[in-house]
Protein backbone atom coordinates (compact mmCIF):
# COMPACT_ATOMS: atom_id res chain seq x y z
CA UNK A 1 0.00 0.00 0.00
CA UNK A 2 1.30 3.44 -0.93
CA UNK A 3 -0.23 6.90 -1.12
CA UNK A 4 0.55 9.36 -3.90
CA UNK A 5 -0.22 13.09 -3.59
CA UNK A 6 -0.04 14.68 -7.01
CA UNK A 7 2.16 17.78 -7.20
CA UNK A 8 1.12 19.94 -10.14
CA UNK A 9 2.20 23.30 -8.81
CA UNK A 10 -1.10 24.10 -7.11
CA UNK A 11 0.39 25.19 -3.81
CA UNK A 12 2.34 24.01 -0.82
CA UNK A 13 1.68 20.30 -0.30
CA UNK A 14 3.74 20.02 2.87
CA UNK A 15 0.79 20.24 5.27
CA UNK A 16 -1.20 17.68 3.28
CA UNK A 17 1.73 15.26 3.17
CA UNK A 18 2.33 15.63 6.90
CA UNK A 19 -1.36 15.01 7.65
CA UNK A 20 -1.33 11.81 5.60
CA UNK A 21 1.89 10.67 7.25
CA UNK A 22 0.38 11.31 10.67
CA UNK A 23 -2.84 9.47 9.78
CA UNK A 24 -0.78 6.52 8.54
CA UNK A 25 1.17 6.45 11.81
CA UNK A 26 -1.93 6.79 14.02
CA UNK A 27 -3.67 3.89 12.26
CA UNK A 28 -0.62 1.64 12.57
CA UNK A 29 -0.09 1.43 8.83
CA UNK A 30 3.34 1.39 7.23
CA UNK A 31 2.36 2.96 3.92
CA UNK A 32 4.77 5.44 2.33
CA UNK A 33 3.42 8.86 1.35
CA UNK A 34 4.88 10.26 -1.87
CA UNK A 35 4.44 13.77 -3.25
CA UNK A 36 5.24 13.70 -6.95
CA UNK A 37 4.45 15.04 -10.38
CA UNK A 38 5.61 11.82 -12.06
CA UNK A 39 2.70 10.12 -13.79
CA UNK A 40 4.47 6.75 -13.59
CA UNK A 41 4.17 6.83 -9.78
CA UNK A 42 0.40 6.35 -10.02
CA UNK A 43 0.83 2.80 -11.31
CA UNK A 44 2.44 1.80 -7.99
CA UNK A 45 -0.01 3.71 -5.79
CA UNK A 46 -2.83 2.10 -3.84
CA UNK A 47 -4.46 5.50 -3.09
CA UNK A 48 -4.35 8.67 -5.21
CA UNK A 49 -4.84 12.17 -3.77
CA UNK A 50 -5.33 15.34 -5.81
CA UNK A 51 -5.01 18.47 -3.62
CA UNK A 52 -5.59 21.92 -5.04
CA UNK A 53 -5.34 25.60 -4.15
CA UNK A 54 -6.01 28.48 -6.53
CA UNK A 55 -8.08 29.06 -9.64
CA UNK A 56 -9.76 26.15 -11.45
CA UNK A 57 -8.24 26.95 -14.85
CA UNK A 58 -4.73 27.38 -13.47
CA UNK A 59 -4.96 24.08 -11.63
CA UNK A 60 -6.22 22.26 -14.72
CA UNK A 61 -3.40 23.79 -16.78
CA UNK A 62 -0.88 22.69 -14.15
CA UNK A 63 -2.24 19.15 -14.25
CA UNK A 64 -2.14 19.06 -18.05
CA UNK A 65 1.46 20.32 -17.99
CA UNK A 66 2.62 17.11 -16.28
CA UNK A 67 3.52 14.63 -19.06
CA UNK A 68 1.09 11.72 -19.11
CA UNK A 69 -0.65 12.69 -15.86
CA UNK A 70 -4.19 13.14 -17.21
CA UNK A 71 -3.96 9.77 -18.96
CA UNK A 72 -2.48 8.08 -15.88
CA UNK A 73 -5.28 9.47 -13.69
CA UNK A 74 -7.93 8.16 -16.07
CA UNK A 75 -6.31 4.73 -16.25
CA UNK A 76 -5.38 4.23 -12.59
CA UNK A 77 -8.43 5.88 -11.05
CA UNK A 78 -11.32 5.38 -13.44
CA UNK A 79 -10.27 2.17 -15.22
CA UNK A 80 -8.49 0.33 -12.39
CA UNK A 81 -10.68 1.83 -9.66
CA UNK A 82 -8.05 2.93 -7.15
CA UNK A 83 -9.39 4.98 -4.23
CA UNK A 84 -9.20 8.69 -5.10
CA UNK A 85 -9.52 11.76 -2.90
CA UNK A 86 -9.83 15.27 -4.35
CA UNK A 87 -9.28 18.14 -1.91
CA UNK A 88 -10.64 21.69 -2.49
CA UNK A 89 -9.86 22.54 -6.14
CA UNK A 90 -8.83 18.89 -6.49
CA UNK A 91 -12.46 18.04 -5.80
CA UNK A 92 -13.70 20.75 -8.16
CA UNK A 93 -11.56 19.33 -10.98
CA UNK A 94 -13.65 16.15 -10.78
CA UNK A 95 -16.58 18.13 -12.30
CA UNK A 96 -17.30 18.48 -16.00
CA UNK A 97 -16.22 22.11 -16.13
CA UNK A 98 -15.34 25.13 -14.04
CA UNK A 99 -16.69 28.63 -14.66
CA UNK A 100 -13.94 30.63 -12.97
CA UNK A 101 -12.42 33.35 -15.22
CA UNK A 102 -13.89 31.67 -18.29
CA UNK A 103 -14.96 28.11 -18.97
CA UNK A 104 -12.45 25.34 -18.31
CA UNK A 105 -12.90 21.62 -18.80
CA UNK A 106 -12.67 19.40 -15.74
CA UNK A 107 -11.96 15.68 -15.54
CA UNK A 108 -15.65 14.90 -16.07
CA UNK A 109 -15.88 12.29 -13.32
CA UNK A 110 -18.80 13.96 -11.51
CA UNK A 111 -21.69 15.43 -13.49
CA UNK A 112 -21.88 19.13 -12.71
CA UNK A 113 -20.12 22.47 -12.85
CA UNK A 114 -18.15 24.73 -10.52
CA UNK A 115 -19.76 28.13 -9.96
CA UNK A 116 -18.94 31.23 -7.93
CA UNK A 117 -20.46 31.21 -4.45
CA UNK A 118 -23.46 33.53 -4.21
CA UNK A 119 -24.68 33.49 -0.60
CA UNK A 120 -28.20 34.72 0.11
CA UNK A 121 -26.78 36.79 2.95
CA UNK A 122 -24.86 39.56 1.19
CA UNK A 123 -22.92 40.39 4.37
CA UNK A 124 -21.08 37.08 4.07
CA UNK A 125 -17.62 37.55 2.64
CA UNK A 126 -16.15 35.71 -0.33
CA UNK A 127 -14.09 33.59 -0.15
CA UNK A 128 -15.80 31.38 2.39
CA UNK A 129 -12.97 31.03 4.89
CA UNK A 130 -12.84 29.32 8.27
CA UNK A 131 -14.54 26.57 10.22
CA UNK A 132 -18.02 25.47 9.19
CA UNK A 133 -20.13 22.44 9.95
CA UNK A 134 -21.15 19.54 7.75
CA UNK A 135 -24.70 18.48 7.05
CA UNK A 136 -24.22 14.85 6.06
CA UNK A 137 -26.82 13.80 3.50
CA UNK A 138 -25.91 10.12 3.13
CA UNK A 139 -23.57 7.62 4.81
CA UNK A 140 -20.17 6.72 3.38
CA UNK A 141 -17.18 4.75 4.73
CA UNK A 142 -15.01 7.88 4.57
CA UNK A 143 -17.43 9.50 7.03
CA UNK A 144 -17.38 6.65 9.55
CA UNK A 145 -17.53 8.11 13.07
CA UNK A 146 -18.12 11.65 11.75
CA UNK A 147 -21.51 13.19 12.46
CA UNK A 148 -23.52 16.06 11.05
CA UNK A 149 -22.55 19.21 12.90
CA UNK A 150 -18.83 18.37 12.87
CA UNK A 151 -16.71 21.37 11.84
CA UNK A 152 -14.09 21.35 9.08
CA UNK A 153 -11.90 24.12 7.68
CA UNK A 154 -12.91 25.75 4.36
CA UNK A 155 -11.16 28.24 2.05
CA UNK A 156 -12.90 28.73 -1.30
CA UNK A 157 -14.83 31.19 -3.43
CA UNK A 158 -16.30 28.64 -5.86
CA UNK A 159 -18.35 25.52 -5.27
CA UNK A 160 -19.47 22.42 -7.14
CA UNK A 161 -23.07 22.29 -8.34
CA UNK A 162 -23.81 18.61 -8.88
CA UNK A 163 -26.26 17.48 -11.56
CA UNK A 164 -27.18 14.38 -9.54
CA UNK A 165 -28.01 14.67 -5.84
CA UNK A 166 -26.81 11.15 -5.10
CA UNK A 167 -23.24 12.33 -5.69
CA UNK A 168 -23.47 14.76 -2.74
CA UNK A 169 -22.31 13.29 0.58
CA UNK A 170 -22.49 16.48 2.64
CA UNK A 171 -23.24 20.17 2.39
CA UNK A 172 -22.37 23.17 4.51
CA UNK A 173 -24.36 26.34 4.98
CA UNK A 174 -22.94 29.64 3.76
CA UNK A 175 -25.93 31.77 2.89
CA UNK A 176 -27.51 28.61 1.48
CA UNK A 177 -26.33 25.03 0.96
CA UNK A 178 -22.85 24.57 -0.50
CA UNK A 179 -21.51 21.20 -1.64
CA UNK A 180 -18.93 20.09 0.93
CA UNK A 181 -18.33 16.46 -0.09
CA UNK A 182 -19.00 14.35 -3.16
CA UNK A 183 -18.61 10.66 -3.96
CA UNK A 184 -19.10 8.33 -6.90
CA UNK A 185 -17.82 4.76 -7.16
CA UNK A 186 -14.15 4.87 -6.03
CA UNK A 187 -14.09 8.68 -5.95
CA UNK A 188 -14.52 10.99 -3.00
CA UNK A 189 -13.95 14.74 -2.77
CA UNK A 190 -13.91 17.33 0.00
CA UNK A 191 -14.36 21.05 -0.57
CA UNK A 192 -12.87 21.61 2.88
CA UNK A 193 -9.26 20.89 3.81
CA UNK A 194 -8.98 17.76 6.01
CA UNK A 195 -5.26 18.45 6.45
CA UNK A 196 -6.16 21.78 8.12
CA UNK A 197 -9.05 20.36 10.16
CA UNK A 198 -7.07 19.01 13.11
CA UNK A 199 -8.07 15.65 14.64
CA UNK A 200 -11.36 15.24 12.78
CA UNK A 201 -9.51 15.82 9.51
CA UNK A 202 -7.01 13.11 10.41
CA UNK A 203 -9.93 10.79 11.19
CA UNK A 204 -11.39 11.39 7.74
CA UNK A 205 -8.01 10.77 6.09
CA UNK A 206 -7.64 7.53 8.07
CA UNK A 207 -11.11 6.45 6.91
CA UNK A 208 -10.08 7.13 3.32
CA UNK A 209 -6.94 5.02 3.72
CA UNK A 210 -8.97 2.11 5.11
CA UNK A 211 -11.66 2.41 2.44
CA UNK A 212 -11.92 -0.42 -0.07
CA UNK A 213 -14.39 0.76 -2.76
CA UNK A 214 -14.48 -2.60 -4.52
CA UNK A 215 -16.28 -4.03 -1.50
Amino acid sequence: MSIVLIDYGSGNLQSAAKAFERAVAETGMTSPVEVTGDAAALSKASHVVLPGVGAFGDCRAGLDALPGMAEALENEVRVKGKPFLGICVGMQLMAQRGLEHGTHEGLGWILGEVHALEPNDKTLKIPHMGWNQLDITQPHPVLDGIRSGTHFYFVHGYGMVCAEKEHILATTDYGGPVTAMVAHDNLVGTQFHPEKSQQVGLALIANFLRWQPQD
